[in-house]
């Protein structure tokens, strides 16, 4: 059973991390923000390190787990893709600048092939459950066959590099609010994957199937 206390810590540091980014948030400021005390968190956590992973690591679960619960339930493959990206997109609108905008920090230096092992493997789930709503969508005759395939390494690049920053950033210097360009982003995405009859009848279409890699 995992430890409501260790739970509460993570949410806490995660909150802190946030707001004030990891370099300037210290083991005491977790601590008394968890009204928890240092020797509660030490017990955990040997360091900011760990917890800086222990936040990762759940991020990236809650993230899965979401898209996982999309992927199963029993709505149409349409709804789902529509489902996931805004799912994934959501979390870029509730991730504060400051959590990612560290990359040359020391803490980043040092954890860094641990959370990039995370993140991998957290982003091969996600690209198996995005490719199975692709599929999903082409036999059921929801998603044209050509575009779904060509769109497919877009759309799971596009989802991954607005875990950057500076995509945010720039989105703002051309004047799209997060919600505004996110919205407009699902919405190509779905008008682009969208089957549409082409020669050849209906049924050879919605028969063939994918090649997405």
């Amino acid at each position: 059973m995992v430890s409501k206390t260790r739970e509460r810590l993570i949410e806490v540091a995660r909150q802190l991390f946030a707001r004030n980014g990891v370099e300037h948030t210290t083991m005491l400021d977790i601590a008394n923000a968890s009204e928890k005390g240092r020797r509660t968190l030490y017990t955990y956590f040997k360091n900011k390190r760990e917890i800086h992973q222990a936040v990762i690591e759940h991020e990236s679960e809650q993230i899965v787990a979401q898209e996982r619960q999309i992927q199963n339930s029993a709505i149409s493959a349409t709804n789902k893709l529509e489902g996931i990206l805004r799912a994934r997109l959501g979390v870029m609108l509730t991730t504060r600048p400051h959590r990612l905008s560290e990359p040359l920090s020391l803490i980043h230096f040092l954890d860094g092939n641990r959370s990039g092992k995370t993140k991998r493997l957290a982003a091969e789930k996600e690209l198996d459950i995005l490719q199975n709503v692709l599929r999903e969508g082409i036999e059921g005759g929801e998603f044209d066959f050509e575009q779904t395939n060509r769109l497919a390494p877009l759309i799971i690049l596009l989802l991954h590099s607005l875990d950057n920053p500076v995509a945010k950033d720039n989105l703002e210097i051309l004047g799209y609010t997060g919600e505004t360009a996110y919205d407009r982003i699902t919405a190509f995405i779905m008008n682009a994957v969208k089957y549409r009859p082409t020669a050849g009848t209906e049924s050879e279409i919605r028969n063939q199937k994918s090649t997405i890699d």
